[in-house]
């Protein structure tokens, strides 16, 4: 009688016994059972959730080591990025200095002019100022006519500025007249300034003020004129118009402006004020009397210590108030790196 389909594939060597089949289908592996792993480990055995490195054990450890060797690099290597970002910023003007002095240097060891002093007679030009208390009154008396000289520059050209932005008569009229003035050397508005006040301070701070102010109130004009029309009328679309406008919407667009404008007022009454002194004969005596000290008397490693020293401020109040700021405004709109320009 014929085989059978099963029959068949019970005796076929490929599938095996009937036995055999059987107990693969109940059996794990090397006799193990089907809830058993491999070689007789079971399912609570080997890498699991509970055993080895797991979610609570090795891999936590790492992680806590890990945050721990974070934490101890982190104020090295926040260090170490402060001061590669201040050597970066220093390095240029340091080599700058160095290869003004090494011409000087040169130029004095090879004769060029007779009258010309050696850098390090001009240190001691300072350091002989200093010693005999002539410097530091000097500095400060200069330093205090600016500072106030420029406040009311301040005081007076912004609003003026902004005036001039509102009021076309008035701008078609002072404009011309500022600029005018603003383009004027210091040297001429001095004898104006000597002969309607005197040789008194009043004089000095009348020509700060005649080069800082129309500096200042043709900056600002400018700055506002730069603003987009655009922005100006979706300001209005939302209810700031008049002050309110010119507070949230005028003041903050024209910032980056009004910078600038602050910083050639300042430059512009600082330059008024060497020139003032020189000229002037105030009681209190500044950098610009010892300049005109050592022109009378001939010293040239003294006229070059005040020019030293003039330009010393400059760079400082440059570097110190007016480029950080202005970095810092450029960088809240996006225009410039916080860490540098």
């Amino acid at each position: 009688m014929p085989a059978t389909d099963t029959e068949n594939s019970g005796r076929d060597p490929r599938h095996g016994s009937p036995g055999q089949g059987t107990g693969r289908a109940a059996g794990g592996t090397d006799g193990t059972d089907g809830t058993g792993g491999t070689d007789g480990t079971d399912g609570t055995g080997g890498t699991d959730g509970t055993g080895g490195t797991d979610g609570t054990g090795g891999t936590d450890g790492s992680d806590e080591m890990a945050s721990g060797l974070d934490a101890l690099e982190s104020p090295v290597s926040a260090t170490a990025a402060t001061s590669r970002r201040l050597l970066a910023k220093a390095a240029p003007p340091l080599a700058a200095v160095a290869l003004v002095l090494a011409l000087w240097q040169t130029a004095y060891a090879l004769g060029w002019s007779a009258s010309l002093p050696s850098p390090a007679a001009v240190w001691g030009e300072l350091a002989g100022a200093w010693s005999d208390g002539i410097l530091l009154p000097a500095l400060g008396h200069s330093l205090l006519r600016c500072l106030v000289g420029f406040a009311a520059s301040t005081a007076i050209g912004v609003p003026l500025g902004l005036l001039l932005t509102r009021a076309a008569p008035l701008r078609t009229v002072l404009e011309p007249i500022l600029s005018a003035v603003q383009s004027l050397p210091a040297a001429a508005l001095v004898p104006v300034s000597v002969i309607a006040l005197g040789n008194s301070e009043g004089a000095v701070y009348a020509v700060v003020l005649l080069g800082a102010v129309p500096s200042i109130a043709v900056g600002v004009t400018a700055a506002v004129d730069r603003i987009p029309p655009l922005l100006l009328r979706a300001g209005r679309s939302m209810g700031a118009g008049g002050l309110r406008g010119a507070v949230h919407v005028l003041v903050p667009a024209a910032l980056p402006g009004f910078v600038t404008a602050l910083r050639q007022g300042w430059t512009f009454g600082w330059r008024a004020l060497m020139t003032a002194e020189l000229i002037t004969a105030t009681p209190l005596p500044g950098i610009g009397r010892m300049l005109d000290a050592g022109r009378q008397g001939g010293e040239l490693s003294l006229v070059l210590a005040s020019v030293v020293l003039i330009l010393a401020v400059g760079v400082a109040v440059e570097s110190v108030l007016f480029s950080p700021v202005e970095r810092r405004v450029l960088h809240s709109r996006g225009l410039a790196s916080a860490t540098g320009r």
